[in-house]
């Protein structure tokens, strides 16, 4: 595997956009573009004032996933209102808001939707479903779609988790793909052209001198929070483990600066407890990071103003650590430590109303009962192997 640096810095799919006269010129009619807060160039500049110093008049409209175009608002369910954009006047259409997915008179006289998101390598991160929605959309009116592919922050070389079930399909979940996928979104886009969409007339700008094995960090690109408690590279490689604790009554640091980093609960302490912890992922074949105690007291969400005891997941190695397994792992041993004090948590979730949050989470109902009789690791190997090698074919 080459890890050297690459002599060319790795361009987005915004930057070739905006260089290279073939596909600029391939922008035709009256454009949208689908995008955030983290949707910008090398040089920090947005695509919206891009696409609009090239196509003048005939970009038409905005459309923002969930957290809203300026990653503004809060956690699930927090929707964000339609408007316009404060210079340009154009109409902005919020996704997460009645709708989650662009509705027929929103792409009125509408010929092209560019896509311009950034991704974090997981699952249940919803922009991804946001995407599929909009190609959906597009695909009924015969609007052609352009995804300007952007890195996968945690890398492409490892693939963890299980496969998302059918019945388990959800905002959090719409793909058979595992939990951390591997892939870029813009051939996430392909995958759901192939399987979901045919007839969408999808094309993918891909990114240049971009190299499978890197991380965002390897990339040169800056990093902007893509959601208000994605603010670092860091969060989005653990976010693959412990982003199940959304599952449960347990913190995972929202409400703090160091959101799924920063796992808690007022009843936890931390001490003795996690020392042996930290003993026996060695021991279990889990490597790659530590578990520092840590108290805080989250300002917003879960516990809010409470103080927790509970740690911080520290990466030592990223190559050798595995987030879906530990995060199942943690999981287990936070409802060994807590007992009584242990819950899952109770729909309603990302507009669910009767299945279980930590179910769509894991796109299975398998490891719930798992974590409760305190099941085996080499259990979750046979899970993962579900589906998996139709995955990677």
């Amino acid at each position: 595997m080459d890890r050297n640096p690459v002599a060319t810095p790795v361009r987005s799919g915004l930057d070739r956009l905006m260089k290279e006269s073939a596909w600029l010129d391939s922008l035709k009619g009256n454009v949208a573009y689908l995008c955030h807060a983290a949707s910008v160039d090398r040089r920090l500049r947005h695509g919206i004032d891009l696409l609009r110093g090239r196509l003048g008049s005939r970009l038409k409209a905005v459309f923002s996933p969930q957290h809203g175009l300026y990653g503004e608002a809060q956690d699930d369910m927090i929707e964000s209102d339609h408007a316009h954009h404060p210079e340009y006047g154009i109409p902005v259409y919020s996704l997460y808001s009645e709708t989650r997915r662009p509705e027929p008179g929103m792409l009125e006289g509408i010929d092209l939707l560019v896509a311009d998101l950034q991704e974090v390598g997981s699952r249940p991160y919803t922009y991804l479903s946001t995407l599929l929605l909009c190609m959906e959309a597009c695909s009924e009116k015969d609007i052609e779609v352009l995804v300007l592919d952007r890195p996968n922050p945690v890398g492409l070389l490892s693939i963890e988790g299980n496969v998302l079930e059918a019945d388990f399909s959800s905002f959090v979940g719409m793909l058979p793909i595992p939990m951390r996928h591997g892939c870029t979104i813009g051939e996430l886009a392909l995958f759901a052209k192939q399987f979901c969409y045919p007839d969408c007339r999808l094309s993918v700008l891909p990114m240049g001198a971009y190299a499978r094995w890197m991380h965002f960090g390897d990339t040169g690109l800056p990093w902007i929070t893509p959601s208000p408690n994605m603010p670092s590279p860091l969060a989005a490689l653990v976010f693959a483990g412990t982003v199940l604790i959304e599952g449960t009554n347990i913190s995972e640091g929202r409400g703090t600066v160091l959101s799924f980093e920063l796992i808690g609960h007022p009843a936890l302490k931390a001490g003795r407890w996690l020392r042996a912890l930290n003993d026996e992922a060695a021991a279990v074949g889990l490597a790659g990071f530590a578990l520092r105690p840590q108290h805080f007291t989250p300002v917003f969400h879960k516990w809010a103003g409470r103080s927790c005891g509970g740690f911080q997941v520290h990466v030592t190695d990223r190559d050798a650590f595995r987030p879906w397994r530990t995060g199942q792992w943690l999981l287990r041993e936070l409802r060994r430590e807590l007992g009584d004090e242990f819950n899952w948590k109770e729909p309603p979730f990302e507009y669910e109303y009767e299945r279980m949050p930590i179910d769509l989470l894991n796109g299975s109902a398998y490891p719930r009962p798992w974590v409760e009789r305190y099941g085996a690791l080499d259990d979750l190997a046979e899970l993962e192997q579900e589906g998996m090698e139709e995955y990677l074919a």
